[in-house]
């Protein structure tokens, strides 16, 4: 049984107009090729499903049943061809996306909205962990897209694509001393208790922050240690400490803290972050998010 997509739209219009010339019209032929058609699509179902007239056409039951599925059919064959082309410009889809866990305050969230206002089809499935996992994580082929901090100690295999950096700024109980201040030096805080990110959890923000306070002649005191952004929050809310952190985390507005700019003498004052891509990346879908990045200031690319 032949049943091809173009004998079942004759069929439809036919039924739709119930009249052989104004279908013919609509499906741009002459009307005895187009009963000849109808004809055969009749021959090969077995069952008649027009009743002719010289004015006009009327479905038999049968008819009018197949007219509906034929409906459905057509509909059903044009949406998998839009879809099977979405998915191949990259509008639809799914994709593996690993974040580090400061993103989740402004960075993540704008991506989401981008991506669900200009790539609705697209659905994304989020991971949280290490730069160090995340990114071994792209090289094994779980995740298809990652948002890392560098510096990343190994990249084989990792296309890295630089977002841009953002400053650190400095965390304050919201009572403490300095927090009536517009701006901090960093040396204001030689005589402070930090709270210090993990040397492994947080490495690289950790060794900006030991970086930066050796530029200006001083080791941060620690008074603790967290392995995410949010325990570091915790331990200046806490009003024991103070913590360098990336500038998008004070878009979260923990209760207890304030966050105050900081003048940068000695240029270590940002961290850097990646998008890491498996080697050669074709996934349009990959390279669809990717592009929706090329409108973010750097103001909302970092951690």
């Amino acid at each position: 049984m032949d049943l091809t997509p173009r004998l079942l739209e004759q069929f439809v219009v036919l039924a739709e107009e119930r009249h052989f010339g104004r279908a013919a019209e609509r499906l741009s032929m002459s009307q005895p090729p187009l009963s000849q058609a109808l004809q055969r699509l009749e021959r090969q179902l077995g069952v008649p499903l027009l009743v002719r007239s010289t004015r006009a056409v009327r479905l038999t039951p049968a008819g009018e049943a197949f007219a509906q599925d034929a409906r459905r059919l057509l509909d059903a064959q044009a949406s998998a061809v839009e879809r099977a082309r979405r998915i191949a410009h990259g509008a639809e889809g799914e994709l593996q996306l690993g974040y580090v866990s400061g993103l989740a305050h402004a960075f993540l969230p704008r991506l989401l909205r981008e991506a669900r206002q200009h790539l609705p089809g697209l659905r994304l499935h989020l991971h949280q962990n290490l730069s160090s996992e995340l990114v071994a994580s792209v090289r094994s082929g779980f995740l298809d897209l990652a948002f890392v901090r560098g510096p990343v100690a190994d990249a084989d295999g990792v296309d890295l694509q630089d977002l841009g950096s953002e400053r650190l700024v400095v965390a304050l109980p919201e009572e403490h001393s300095l927090a009536g201040r517009d701006i901090l030096r960093l040396d204001d805080l030689v005589d402070e208790d930090f709270a210090l990110p993990s040397l492994t959890a947080l490495a690289a923000l950790a060794e900006q922050v030991s970086a930066a306070c050796r530029a200006v002649g001083f080791t941060p005191r620690e008074l603790a240690r967290a392995d995410s952004l949010s325990g570091l929050l915790a331990g200046v809310a806490a009003g024991g400490a103070v913590a360098l952190v990336p500038e998008q985390v004070g878009a979260s507005r923990p209760a207890g803290v304030v966050f105050r700019p900081l003048e940068d003498p000695t240029g270590f004052l940002a961290v850097a972050t990646f998008a890491a891509t498996r080697d050669h990346q074709k996934d349009p879908a990959v390279l669809r998010l990717l592009d929706l990045l090329e409108s973010f200031d750097d103001a909302g690319r970092g951690e």
